[in-house]
């Protein structure tokens, strides 16, 4: 019966029906095929699966990246990247990769800074000269450190279903988060060189302050939310309602970005993103069951144990394997579906859930830019005009930076985990 489950798993993907769906097809007909199961159990786990106050975290936060969009906060955000990093050679990449790492710092969606950011600078960076491949490829590989930077949906749902400490991941995705970006950067300044990319104009100190001035309350949300974690002052699902009701004070009352006009239309947007995450984590509650019944976890720590000798081996082949799974599913249905198959074994080979948690995440964002999944590439190239072909090609370096920066991150823990220990020892 695991056999055909399976097929039908497989089958039912390869016809485009949404992944939250499968997973609720494939757990529904399985554990109906098992006499010694209720039929109950399914919505019985599928309530249970979302009766959790740290996910109430997710719709919050997406709502959070939605206002900055709608109240135009990306704008203001462009507009201090550039005054910083402008003047270097290749400025508006520059600039694209650093407002990527600011927007991730309030929303933690990536989808969201590729569709804010991309519209206003793909656009911008093809009529200063850059090529559509380097526009496309720049702003959809940047945007994969919004899953990375805290805060990071994809580690709320980690935390959900494993245990983990949230402000440990949060504190622990700063550093490999920083380092993707200056290492995409370093990448940019290379070729910028070589291709003779424009820069813009130095920006006036009295100019630079006044930008700095408007900026600086958007850029006050991340350290509300990372210093209110930390802190203890309150938790990821607050931190991410106080992050909401922030955004939209800032955006209505101080830019006056925002009516009250366009909640309806934001609030409807939030729901329909939400809606998706979380039927596919209640759905897999139901898998989880008959993921149980034929004691998966249990059989994949002794695979493991039989056969993989050392926790590198196991590291490696973590990494492979979600890299694999990311390239036709989102992080969230992959998170809950193999994150509770792999833990014991994690656990086993004595590696922290933190440090496992960024792992997965790493590894997960790269799917964002790997077709046939890739929704930020995807939404890139329509901004851009480019095929998924040429734009994929385009994103490959940057998914080499990635991939070295997870590798070292990976094996090298203490260096992720360095500052996060000296502000806050008690989460680790």
């Amino acid at each position: 019966m695991g056999f055909i489950l399976l097929g039908l798993f497989i089958v039912l993907m390869f016809i485009g029906v949404p992944i939250a769906f499968v997973i609720g097809i494939v757990a529904l007909l399985g554990i109906f095929n098992i006499p010694y199961i209720p039929e109950m159990t399914v919505p019985m786990k599928m309530l249970n699966g979302l009766d959790s106050f740290v996910l109430l975290a997710v719709p919050l936060f997406i709502l959070a990246a939605n206002l900055m969009n709608s109240g135009k906060i990306s704008v203001k955000l462009i507009d201090l990247a550039l005054a910083i990093v402008g003047p270097i050679r290749g400025g508006l990449a520059h600039a694209n990769i650093l407002v990527s790492m600011m927007f991730a710092g309030v929303s933690g969606a990536s989808q969201a800074d590729t569709a804010g950011v991309g519209k206003i600078l793909i656009p911008s960076m093809i009529k200063k000269g850059y090529d559509k491949e380097t526009a496309v490829g720049v702003t959809a590989a940047s945007s994969t450190v919004g899953v990375v930077i805290p805060p990071s949906i994809p580690m709320i749902i980690f935390a959900g279903l494993t245990n983990a400490s949230v402000g440990a991941l949060f504190l622990g995705g700063i550093v490999p988060g920083i380092l993707v970006g200056l290492a995409m950067m370093i990448f940019i300044y290379i070729i910028a060189v070589k291709r003779n990319y424009p820069k813009t104009a130095r920006v006036e100190l009295v100019k630079f302050l006044k930008l700095l001035g408007q900026t600086i309350p958007a850029l006050f949300t991340p350290v509300i939310i990372i210093g209110g974690i930390i802190t203890g002052f309150f938790t990821a699902t607050e931190a991410a309602a106080v992050a909401s009701l922030y955004t939209l004070l800032i955006s209505m009352f101080l830019y006056k970005t925002l009516k009250i006009k366009d909640l309806p239309k934001i609030l409807i947007d939030t729901l329909s993103l939400s809606a998706l995450s979380l039927f596919a984590l209640a759905a897999a509650s139901a898998l989880g069951e008959l993921m149980s019944y034929y004691q998966l976890g249990a059989q994949a720590q002794e695979f493991f144990t039989n056969n993989v000798g050392s926790d590198w081996v196991f590291i490696l082949i973590l990494i492979a394997f979600f890299i694999f799974v990311g390239t036709f599913m989102d992080a969230i249905p992959a998170m809950i579906l193999f994150v509770p198959v792999i833990l014991p074994t994690a656990l086993q080979f004595g590696i922290d859930p933190v440090h496992l948690g960024l792992i997965v995440v790493m590894t997960l964002a790269i799917g964002l830019v790997t077709p046939p999944y890739g929704l930020c590439l995807l939404l890139a190239a329509k901004i851009g005009e480019l095929s998924i072909e040429r734009s994929f090609k385009a994103v490959l370096p940057y998914i080499a930076i990635v991939l070295v920066v997870l590798v070292f991150i990976a094996f090298f823990p203490d260096v992720a985990f360095y500052i996060p220990k000296m502000i806050n020892p008690g989460l680790f």
